[in-house]
């Protein structure tokens, strides 16, 4: 039996397609920087999306829609993505792909309006009692199971919190031992515990930790001021679909008949338009009172050409409703049919039908470079940790200005895997080159199939 060590240290974070996109990086004056925050090329594009974020910021662009359309691989969704970066973690961002509306469990339009309220965001502000400071200690004291065992229960848990007043300790519940561990909260950690709920909620790392790093994922806050028990405003965001969720969840009875309904009742229920427009009123009525906001979020529909005329007399008028998100848009279509008309035969610019498309800013997006393919192959390259020869960097480049830029992504990984088999850390040209040869690209494949007279069938070799 072989024995491992385990190795201390942060988990690694899975590599996702857009990983590597962390804004739009543009300037303040807000034109784009050609390379900046993992974003390449595509300036237009980005000065408008920038430019849009601006308007959501200012609460002006509630209710209009964004159209990005340009072909398959040119940084629509990326784009999408760096706008939701741009606006922070609290704008509620929804994405979904135009064909999610096709379940066999709710209607198309329940969907659609199941993710317009999941973009939509309520910031509810309230005064509690709350134990606000940096946190100097975290003790749990344990005792003697007494269920008896060897194991042992957290009877109380020892916190010390640290304002620029002084230092206290308190003694506290061992269910806020494990809302701190929820939490992920360690030494040095401003934190604040609601009094009379025991929730914990992590604010930052306090700013006396603070490092040199220009860029970091984590948030330093200052210490807080005054005493550690204060009555402070707190703000909870939450989404109107939640507020769906939770009204409509099912009370059945205790009995056996009860229970078994519940049982028969499909995965999915759909919630009525009644409890809707119920919720509306009283969302409306804290909004007057001024103890909550209304944040417009963003909802991201991509491939939006796959949608009918259904859904899309369904968006015109939820537009146009007075509780109604950011919608963003993405087709690589050029002049299509939309479908759900007679026969699929009604033709129009990227499926949407022309008194839609009249409400959209639309946003292009424009074939990469050889050399901006280059630059983004190397930033792809360093997220993922790959080591590429800067002559098998140029030769990908090249291979994706002829097929595709997803494809020559798509090089790298099975580069490695061949590179490694041949006792070398760093991709050569020679790895590329037989990546190539065993996988084909979109175009090479069609080719194949035109040149072998196949329309249909099986390849035969």
């Amino acid at each position: 039996m072989q024995i491992d060590e385990v190795k201390n240290g942060a988990k690694e974070q899975r590599v996702a397609t857009h990983s590597h996109i962390r804004s739009l990086g543009l300037r303040p004056d807000g034109t784009a920087e050609p390379v900046s925050n993992g974003f390449v090329g595509q300036e237009p594009a980005r000065e408008a999306m920038g430019l849009v974020v601006d308007l959501i910021k200012s609460k002006r662009f509630a209710g209009k829609a964004v159209l990005l359309a340009g072909a398959p691989g040119t940084g629509k969704t990326a784009l999408a993505y760096a706008a939701s970066q741009e606006l922070g973690p609290r704008v509620p961002f929804c994405p979904m792909v135009g064909s999610e509306v096709y379940s066999s469990e709710i209607k198309k339009t329940e969907v659609l309006m199941e993710n317009f309220r999941r973009a939509i965001g309520l910031r509810v502000k309230e005064t509690k009692e709350v134990y606000e400071g940096e946190v100097t200690e975290i003790t749990p004291e344990e005792t003697e199971n007494p269920l008896g065992g060897y194991g042992k229960s957290i009877s109380r848990v020892v916190v010390g919190l640290k304002t620029t007043k002084g230092t206290s300790q308190f003694s506290m519940d061992p269910s806020i031992y494990e809302s701190l561990l929820k939490e992920k909260v360690s030494v040095g950690d401003v934190i604040y515990i609601e009094s009379n709920t025991g929730t914990v909620k992590r604010v930052g790392r306090s700013d006396a930790y603070a490092t040199e790093y220009d860029l970091e994922t984590e948030e330093y806050v200052p210490i807080p001021k005054g005493d550690i028990m204060k009555r402070r405003e707190v703000i909870q965001d939450v989404t109107l679909h939640d507020l769906d969720v939770a009204n409509a969840q099912p009370q059945g009875g205790q009995d056996i008949i009860s229970m078994m309904g519940q049982l028969m009742k499909p995965k999915k229920t759909e919630i009525t338009d009644k409890l809707r427009k119920e919720i509306n009123k009283v969302v409306n009525k804290y909004i007057e009172q001024g103890t909550a906001e209304l944040v417009p979020g963003v909802l991201f529909i991509d491939e939006v050409h796959m949608l009918d005329i259904e859904c899309f007399t369904y968006l015109n008028r939820a537009l146009e409703s007075t509780i109604s998100p950011i919608v963003i848009f993405a087709s690589n279509r050029g002049l299509c049919s939309i479908r759900g008309t007679e026969d699929n035969e009604t033709k129009s610019p990227h499926g949407v039908p022309s008194d839609l498309l009249d409400r959209l800013l639309i946003i292009r997006t424009g074939p990469y470079t050889q050399k901006e393919i280059e630059i983004i192959l190397d930033v792809r390259a360093k997220v993922e940790g790959i080591k590429v020869h800067p002559d098998a960097l140029v030769y990908i480049s090249e291979r994706g200005v002829k097929t595709s830029l997803r494809y020559a992504i798509q090089l790298l990984t099975p580069a490695r895997v061949l590179a490694q088999l041949q006792n070398r850390d760093e991709i050569l040209k020679e790895d590329v080159e037989a990546t190539g040869d065993l996988f084909l690209d979109a175009t090479a494949s069609v080719a194949t199939i035109k040149a072998a007279g196949l329309t249909g069938g099986f390849l035969q070799n």
